[in-house]
């Protein structure tokens, strides 16, 4: 059997785009003379399509869909991932599914059994899990034990689920195991999803065909990296990440084909290496993020800061650099350096920009407030109107010139609140709000790796927000290689704060860092999806309460 794997980009709720790309793909298999073509899952409609799911126009769009589809597999077979319909009154009112078609019908529809409902997933809000009927797929005479993502990733000690899809299918003796899948990208989750799809192959001593979704949805970000494994569990094959792909594997080859060489630098070990999956996949969600919502033109503010420059570098790679505006728009507290390294970049990347002072406006609304602000010092209420200005100009030339706001904080920042609400905290996509600082330096780094694009004085000098005489970011915040460090032990890892301690941080500095971090909930909550590439992001994978009491 030839068994040919579409690993194929798709636009949430675009059911006749994605429906000519999947035809398009059935086509190109029938002219490889391929037996059965596998596409992701929830493929017809996109994923996650979140409550979309809760209308019943939508799913009828996916039903239409499967039907034009199946019409056109005549002489071919396809494996489809969409919604379907649950025929009882009890439980959900939706599958998620896996259609076999064949002959122009649909054949089979294969339900999935564990539905995650943590981190970035919610499944059990909208589907029912598969009650019991397993049911191999057999078709010119190989017999198909069919999974759909979760069903095969189970397999840690502390189990989440009681039972095992593959335990039921393995009694019907199958010839090959076909896994449809929706694995988003994060740091490490390629070795994790390697491990997992070795120990299924050889655990079952079944050969394994996985195809997995690309391209970014908002937030998510889909690498792609679908592959072939033999029965041993060694991986022959692996298609493209961060791009559309497609092969044909003959099922006879895969049983007794090699190991293919394995890319270390998929391991995210913290060396350099590691930062091209980072630079791939930020450079993938923004250009998904403005291609799939017809955007053209990015904006962003330029400081002359790492956080902007390595922004402002990976927009015009991403979007071309005529598409993307960098605004300088120095105040009495920006440094002569700072300007001269925001044009300097610009003349490496070969983008335009734009220079508009705020003196004239910092002043003016100072000579309005300060009637109102009389008896009190002058502090961060100041500061931050600066960076409230700077907010204003980027939204009235986003609103003049149909520009999208590029946001431009870090997760260090975000985490613990070192930013201003309706000023350098808004945008319509944050870019590198899952990398922390010491992780930008280490981008900023790797961009420079064939020329300088950031000029080294950006890399190397203290990081400031300029918003007063003199100001750097370590007079209100630790060094940023201690504070990201209690950062990721919290958010990413969840370790109890006296844990933390004991791993040789100061107390003190422990106590406080978790309370910014807890405090500063409700700026999250009113700022734009940041690009995920960490195992915690802020948004989707992370929902904490904004009133609550604990470690604050």
């Amino acid at each position: 059997m030839k068994i040919a794997l579409a690993q194929i980009n798709t636009r949430i709720g675009d059911f006749q785009e994605n429906l000519n790309s999947i035809l398009s793909s059935v086509e190109r298999a029938k002219s490889d003379a391929a037996d059965l073509i596998v596409f992701p899952e929830l493929i017809v409609c996109g994923y996650p399509p979140l409550d979309f799911l809760e209308f019943e126009d939508f799913i009828d769009r996916c039903n239409e869909a499967i039907l034009k589809v199946a019409e056109a597999c005549h002489g071919i077979a396809a494996i489809v991932g969409a919604p379907d319909k649950n025929p009882k009154s009890e439980g959900k009112n939706l599958f998620n599914a896996a259609f076999f078609l064949a002959d122009g019908k649909i054949k089979q529809v294969v339900h999935k059994t564990l539905l995650p409902t943590y981190d970035i997933f919610d499944e059990y809000r909208y589907f029912e899990p598969n009650h019991g009927v397993f049911e191999c797929v057999s078709y010119n005479g190989v017999k198909i034990a069919l999974t759909i993502c979760e069903d095969l990733w189970d397999i840690e000690e502390d189990k989440m689920y009681t039972h095992w899809p593959m335990e039921q299918l393995i009694k019907q003796k199958p010839d090959v195991m076909i896994n449809i899948a929706a694995s988003p990208f994060s740091e490490g989750h390629t070795q994790s999803r390697k491990t997992v799809l070795h120990k299924a192959a050889s655990d079952f001593n079944l050969p394994l065909f996985y195809v997995n979704h690309v391209g970014a949805q908002t937030e998510l970000i889909f690498d792609g990296g679908s592959m072939v494994l033999n029965a041993k569990g060694d991986v022959v094959c692996e298609l493209d990440y961060f791009k559309e792909d497609y092969r044909v594997f003959e099922l006879d080859w895969v049983k007794t084909a090699k190991a293919v060489p394995f890319d270390t630098s998929l391991l995210f070990d913290g060396s350099s290496s590691s930062m091209k999956h980072i630079h791939s996949a930020l450079i993938l969600g923004i250009r998904d993020y403005f291609r799939k919502l017809n955007f053209k033109q990015a904006i962003l503010g330029l400081s002359g800061g790492i956080d902007s420059a390595v922004v402002f570098a990976l927009a015009a790679e991403a979007l071309g650099r005529e598409n993307v505006l960098g605004v300088l728009m120095p105040s009495p507290y920006s440094s002569d350096h700072s300007i001269s390294d925001a044009l300097e970049l610009a003349r490496n990347l070969g983008a335009p920009t734009k220079t508009i002072p705020i003196n004239d406006a910092f002043s003016s609304l100072l000579e309005s407030l300060n009637p109102h602000f009389e008896g009190k010092e002058a502090g961060v209420t100041e500061e931050n109107i600066q960076a409230r200005i700077r907010g204003l100009m980027l939204m009235a030339l986003s609103n003049k010139w149909g520009y999208i706001l590029l946001n431009t904080s870090n997760k260090s920042e975000a985490a613990v609140g070192y930013g201003t609400l309706y000023g350098d905290m808004c945008g319509g996509i944050s870019v590198i709000g899952d990398l922390y600082k010491t992780k930008v330096f280490e981008l900023a780094n790797y961009l420079n790796r064939d020329k300088i694009i950031i000029p080294q004085n950006i890399i190397t000098k203290p990081p400031s927000a300029e918003l007063r005489p003199n100001q750097k970011d370590s007079d209100s915040l630790p060094e940023y290689d201690i504070l990201d460090e209690i950062l990721q032990q919290y958010i990413e890892l969840r370790i109890a704060p006296s844990d933390i301690k004991a791993k040789g941080f100061d107390p003190k500095l422990v106590d406080r860092v978790l309370k910014l971090v807890n405090t500063n909930e409700y700026k999250r909550y009113q700022t734009p999806p940041v690009l995920r590439v960490s195992s915690k992001a802020f948004g989707l994978g992370r929902r904490m309460p904004i009133v609550a009491k604990y470690l604050s």
